[in-house]
């Protein structure tokens, strides 16, 4: 059941594990006992009894802190794509990245009053991640209470579906040509504040589709329904799409890889994002080796 944040209050982990049916009474008293002799954290004596799995304690803060963070199911199942890691390790180094992305464009650019909360991802190639990056970080900007909205409108190799593991066989393709409504768009249960249009089937000619007025009516109705939109592109290789929804969006960050995407053609991207009177927010670039030591 869902709590009201107004009157639910401060609950200690334990009592929030002991709810979950990780720990039993018995188990609680062993775990206090040993932090009042070792003055150790209640988590840190849990695990160090072998009581509690590090992944139990993590899970318990992001439920004590209302923090998204889903656990794998005891039979091996996920509810979403395990590469979607800002939900399944909010506490590693990675989502630790992305939350400073999310930092850096709330910032730099999202803010819904001024009317900038409409935003593009778009790569010069495939493979850069680009949709890898609108996933997560769509999850993270949801964590910090924002009404977030991912749209796939990668309409020639979609991804979102998959990611998220939706079921609907409805989306973008079929709201822009007049054969779906709001119902397209779905929420993440398991991802509170966060919801996705996936692309729906394929169309034979997406940047038409694209072009027609019902995608700019679109966004303006989702910039008053959400906090943030974030629109997932097709790569500038495959045709026009990508900068096409970028002048809808008004706003773009670019993706590139390291090792693998060419400096030319991200660097064309981005000048012709400028040119079109696109705002380049920023760029990010996936696998990035780590800052050498002075």
């Amino acid at each position: 059941m869902k709590r009201d944040p107004i009157t639910r209050g401060y609950r200690p982990i334990g009592a929030i594990l002991l709810e979950d049916g990780k720990l039993t009474p018995q188990g609680a008293d062993e775990i206090l006992m040993l932090q009042r002799q070792e003055e150790l954290r209640f988590g840190d004596a849990a695990i160090r009894l072998g009581l509690l799995t590090t992944q139990d304690v993590q899970l318990a803060l992001s439920q004590q802190f209302d923090f998204g963070h889903l656990a794998m199911a005891a039979n091996g199942e996920r509810p979403v794509s395990e590469e979607l890691i800002a939900a399944y390790q909010p506490f590693s180094q990675q989502v630790e990245t992305l939350r400073r992305i999310r930092s850096e464009l709330l910032l730099r650019w999202l803010n819904k009053p001024a009317g900038r909360n409409v935003l593009a991802v778009a790569s010069a190639e495939r493979f850069d991640g680009r949709s890898y990056l609108a996933a997560n970080l769509a999850i993270v900007l949801s964590q910090v209470g924002l009404r977030t909205l991912l749209i796939d409108a990668d309409l020639r190799a979609p991804r979102q579906q998959q990611l998220f593991k939706l079921e609907s066989k409805v989306g973008l393709s079929n709201l822009l040509a007049g054969w779906s409504g709001d119902d397209a768009v779905v929420p993440i249960p398991c991802l509170e504040g966060l919801a996705v249009l996936p692309a729906g089937p394929t169309p034979p000619n997406p940047l038409e589709i694209l072009n027609r007025p019902a995608f700019s009516n679109l966004l303006e109705q989702a910039r008053e329904t959400f906090d943030v939109v974030l629109i997932d592109t097709p790569p500038a290789v495959s045709g026009a799409d990508a900068q096409l929804i970028a002048v809808r969006a008004g706003a773009v960050v670019g993706v590139a890889r390291a090792h693998q995407s060419r400096f030319e053609a991200f660097s064309q991207l981005a000048k012709s994002m400028a040119r079109s009177g696109v705002t380049v927010v920023g760029s990010v670039l996936n696998e990035a080796p780590p800052p050498r030591r002075a």
